[in-house]
Parts: C-alpha cells; sequence; structure tokens
C-alpha cells in the first residue's frame, strides 16, 4: 500500500528521503535514516560519546579523590584492611548468591580499594530503590484489572497438582493467571513469525503495542514502519517502546521524535544518561508485541534484519517465537502497560486494552480455534528479588522423567542451575542442549565452554548448530510441557533483566516444538570431551580467566 502525500513528507522531512530508492530495493520497506545515521559514526559522533565521557569523567574524580590522599597512605591502607574485613564478613552473611559472593571477594582481594569502591557503589544501588517502589506500586495498580479464573484453579488444583503447584508460584510473583483453550501458534524460525506479525497489523482495528529489546533500521522493521504509519491514519492506537542500549548503536536519540511525527508513541527504557548509576544494570530484554487485546507475539525474535536472516552476521540465525490468541493475551497486554506506565505520573486505566481479550468484543472476528492445554504467559523483574524464570527452568528439570530439550544462545550458570542440568541428567533424564556453533559474542561462548566438561561427565548431551547461530530460548520436557520466551541461560537474563515467557502445558503446540528441536539436532555436531576442544584454546583460556567475572556479566 503507497502512503499519503502528507506522510510522505512527513518521512522525507524526518530524514526518509531514501525511502523511494529503498523501495526498490525492498517494497513496502520505509527507513527513516540516512547511512551516514547509523552505526559506528553515530556512535562516534552521536550522543554516546558524550555519555560515556561524562561517566568515566565520574569516575576519573572519584580515583583522583582517593589519590589526593596519598601522604596518608598507611593510614589508607590500614583502613582498607580492616574495612575489607567487614566487608567479607557481610558478604559471607548476605543472601547472595555465591557466585556473585565469590566475584565481590575476589576483587576485593586483587583491587582493595577499587573493589571495595566498586562494591558500595553497587550495594547503595543509585537509583534502585525508587525505581523498585514504582514498579511495586506499577504491579498493584496491575492486579486491580487482572483477576485469577477461580473455578479453573479449582479444576487445576484437583486434577493435576504438579502444575497446579508451578502456577501458584508464578503467580505469587505478579498478575500472571492461568488459562486454557487460547490458541498458541508456534514459529520454528525468525521470518515465519515476521510474516504472522505482518499480517496481524495489518488488520489491525483498536491498538498495536510493541516492546522491543533492539529496534533498528533495515527491511523488517521498515515494513512494519510502513504499516504502523498507515494504522494511525486508520485511528489505531500505536505505542512503541524499545531499549535505551539501542541509542549505543542502533538507533539515534532523536529516533522518538521521528516515530511521534508520525503519529506513533514512542519511549525508551532507561536511556543511558551522563550520571553514573547500578539502574543502567537492568535492561528491558522482552519481545512483545500486542494486537488488538486479540493476538500476542513472543519469543527471541527482536525487529532487526539478522533475526529473519535478511542480514547474515553470524552464518544462519535460528530462532523461534509464538503467537498467542485468546484469553491470555491480557497478561501481555497487562506486561506491556506497566513497563510503558513506569515513568508516568498517573497511573493508566488498563480497562479499554483488556476488554477485547475478556469479552471478545470485536465480532468480526473469527472464533478462535481452542486448545485444551494451559497457558501462563508471564514477566520476570530484576527488582523485586524473585528470579521466576530461573525457578521455572529449575522446575521443568526437577520434574522431567524422559527428556528436557534446550535451546539457547549463551550458558553461563550459576551453582543452583547447574546442579538442576546435572542432576536431572544423573537421574536417568535426557537432557540436550543446543548451543551456537558460531557465536556472536567471543567472551559469552568461552564461559560457555567451561560448563562443557561438568555437563558432558554428568550426562548431559551438548550440540552445537553447525550452520551458525541459535538466539531461541526455549523448554520443552516429556511432551506436556513447554516454555518459549526471552529467557536466556545466563546472568543477565536471569537475575539482570527484565523478561517474558509463556508456560505451555498440554498444549498442541508442543508438538511443532519438539519436531522442531529434533529437525535443528540434525543440522548440530554433538560434541564430546575431545571435538569440543578442538581449535579453541585461546577460548577455553578465556573463560577459565573471566570465570569469576561472569556474575557481572
Amino acid at each position: 500500500k503507497a502512503l499519503k502525500c502528507s506522510e510522505i513528507k512527513i518521512l522525507e522531512k524526518y530524514g526518509g528521503r531514501r525511502m523511494a530508492k529503498e523501495s526498490t530495493y525492498k517494497e513496502n520497506s520505509v527507513l527513516l535514516l540516512e547511512k551516514g545515521k547509523k552505526g559506528i559514526l553515530h556512535m562516534v559522533f552521536g550522543r554516546f560519546i558524550i555519555v560515556l565521557i561524562s561517566l568515566l569523567a565520574q569516575f576519573v574524580f572519584m580515583i583522583y579523590v582517593f589519590g589526593s590522599f596519598s601522604n596518608y597512605i598507611h593510614l589508607i591502607f590500614s583502613g582498607t584492611v580492616v574495612f575489607n574485613i567487614i566487608i567479607i564478613i557481610y558478604l559471607l552473611n548476605t543472601e547472595d548468591n555465591p557466585s556473585v559472593k565469590n566475584t565481590w571477594l575476589i576483587l576485593g582481594m586483587v583491587l582493595p580499594i577499587l573493589g571495595i569502591f566498586l562494591y558500595v557503589f553497587s550495594r547503595f544501588d543509585i537509583g534502585h530503590r525508587a525505581a523498585k517502589k514504582k514498579i511495586m506500586n506499577m504491579q498493584k495498580h496491575t492486579k486491580s484489572f487482572m483477576s485469577d479464573d477461580k473455578s479453573l484453579l479449582e479444576k487445576v488444583k484437583e486434577k493435576d497438582k504438579e502444575l497446579y503447584n508451578i502456577s501458584s508460584y508464578i503467580r505469587s510473583t505478579g498478575s500472571f493467571p492461568i488459562y486454557r483453550e487460547d490458541k498458541v501458534t508456534y514459529f520454528p524460525i525468525g521470518e515465519d513469525k515476521f510474516e504472522a506479525i505482518i499480517k496481524n497489523i495489518e488488520q489491525a482495528k483498536k491498538f498495536i503495542f510493541l516492546e522491543y529489546f533492539i529496534i533498528d533500521e533495515g527491511y523488517m522493521w521498515g515494513r512494519i514502519l510502513r504499516i504502523l504509519a498507515e494504522k494511525v491514519q486508520e485511528g489505531v492506537e500505536v505505542r512503541v517502546m524499545y531499549d535505551g542500549t539501542c541509542e549505543f548503536s542502533r538507533l539515534p536519540h532523536s529516533y522518538p521524535k521521528k516515530l511521534r511525527a508520525l503519529g506513533i508513541k514512542c519511549k525508551v527504557f532507561l536511556p543511558i544518561m551522563p550520571i553514573a548509576s547500578t539502574l543502567y544494570n537492568y535492561r528491558d530484554h522482552r519481545k512483545i508485541l500486542v494486537v488488538d487485546g486479540k493476538v500476542a507475539f513472543t519469543g527471541g525474535v527482536n525487529l532487526a534484519d539478522e533475526y529473519i536472516n535478511e542480514k547474515k552476521i553470524f552464518g544462519h540465525w535460528k530462532d523461534n517465537g509464538i503467537m498467542v490468541e485468546g484469553k491470555a493475551v491480557a497478561s501481555f497486554t497487562s506486561m506491556f502497560l506497566e513497563m510503558w506506565n513506569m515513568d508516568e505520573r498517573h497511573e493508566e486505566n488498563y480497562k479499554p486494552w483488556l476488554l477485547p481479550s475478556y469479552e471478545k468484543r470485536f465480532d468480526e472476528a473469527a472464533p478462535i480455534e481452542e486448545d485444551k492445554g494451559y497457558l501462563i504467559p508471564y514477566g520476570d523483574d530484576p527488582l523485586d528479588g524473585e528470579h521466576v524464570g530461573k525457578m521455572v527452568y529449575i522446575d521443568i528439570l526437577n520434574h522431567a522423567k524422559d527428556y528436557v530439550y534446550i535451546m539457547t544462545p549463551y550458558l553461563i550458570l550459576d551453582g543452583e542451575m547447574e546442579s538442576a542440568l546435572t542432576f536431572a541428567a544423573k537421574r536417568g533424564v535426557k537432557v540436550k542442549l543446543i548451543l551456537p556453533h558460531i557465536p556472536d559474542k567471543k567472551y559469552a561462548f568461552a564461559l560457555a565452554l567451561n560448563y562443557y566438561k561438568i555437563l558432558l561427565k554428568a550426562g548431559v548431551e551438548i550440540y552445537e548448530y553447525t550452520p551458525g547461530f541459535v538466539h531461541a530460548k526455549t523448554f520443552i520436557s516429556d511432551d506436556k510441557k513447554a516454555v518459549v520466551g526471552t529467557f536466556n541461560l545466563d546472568y543477565r537474563s536471569l537475575y539482570h533483566h527484565f523478561e517474558c515467557a509463556t508456560y505451555m502445558y498440554q498444549v498442541s503446540a508442543i508438538d511443532a516444538i519438539k519436531k522442531d528441536i529434533e529437525t535443528t539436532l540434525e543440522k548440530c555436531q554433538k560434541m564430546n570431551f575431545t571435538n569440543y576442544k578442538k581449535g579453541r584454546l585461546g577460548l577455553i583460556l578465556m573463560g577459565k580467566v573471566l570465570k569469576f567475572l561472569e556474575p557481572l556479566m
């Protein structure tokens, strides 16, 4: 569909002069940025370098203050030793993860003064408390709109105590009801999910909500953006939210202004400001798209060309996702609204956005093909101390009887997750891990290699996806349980990020997930004690050196 003349003028005014040229390259794709505004040039000449210099200046100033007391070095050293002892005693008595404690203890020994300074800075969590209070208030607000189906819960409690127990745990961490008879469609590759997204946003009548970790200009986002611009002209409410780290290398600080010029509401989650704060450690890693409260998408796919193999950077990009239709969409809508309203002074009324899924207001909608399984869409935030994604994964491993198949791009485990994987394998459960053969981050791959030996020794089967990079985040067990979402098997995802996923129980889509994993395994190389080391001596050494820093990565 062609944009109206008024829309084309807006696009041209805000940097879209390449639109006509791009449409000959890829039909129906819109770009708002010139090439010179992207990539490394944007990083060097844009806001990123200003923020980076400002943050470095603050740390240099702090170090200078310490250095200015060099005449009192003997007193400082004595005080540091005493303070180190106090910090060590304090650390040993905290409820922190043992791996986190080890990291800070080693930093304190290797860098006595700087290590203590960094720990105190981290412990004070500048900006953390205000954000935590805001999130807690938002969660209370959300609960006023989200309610459980009490009769469904009672039936689950009577028929399947295991499902009831995990649903009770997830429900206790936020407003995440259990649903039944909703439809789930599984997409084994990003390209399939992308086409389903296009089809559904073209049919939007009321609203389109998008929350993504990464948005980058190109064919994928350009095609979506053209439709969003048209939908705004039709009166559809469009909201876009992406993580602030995109401003480092993907999009300029002014990009929300360009979207607002098209009538699209846009927010950046925690943009990096020139003020030192531990709050920047918490990123929005979710991928959520909701259309009219009837359809929701989640999974590993971001809105950038590599996720649909339009751009090749690490071989073939293996990703996946799901589409949910029915009442369960309300959970995704509420998760989006919580994040959207974090910086708002007044609480938003969710009811207009939640009604479509509960009351099926759109009579013109085709009836949903019901699925007799159960769904629990859920989210996780790093500020409440409850690691929902990790505990759901461990629950699957601990209750597995026959098998657990896992796809994950990263493998940086804490002691509990490592124990759950090895214990399941030692119990006779067939545990298969699918990891990338071509990594996107060398240091992350180096750290993953640290776990190959201990996992292989326990009987865990490890496979590397030979054609390229695996970005899917999937657990499946015993033909009846599965999780598809945004949680990786690493510290950042399980401890420091805002994440989301869908827990599926006896849902028909589980068959498609299993078939996809079995097909993927045929394209993988099975690792053993010998071949995983071949040609990787440097990476293995890097992983051993970096191991004590794992909780910080």
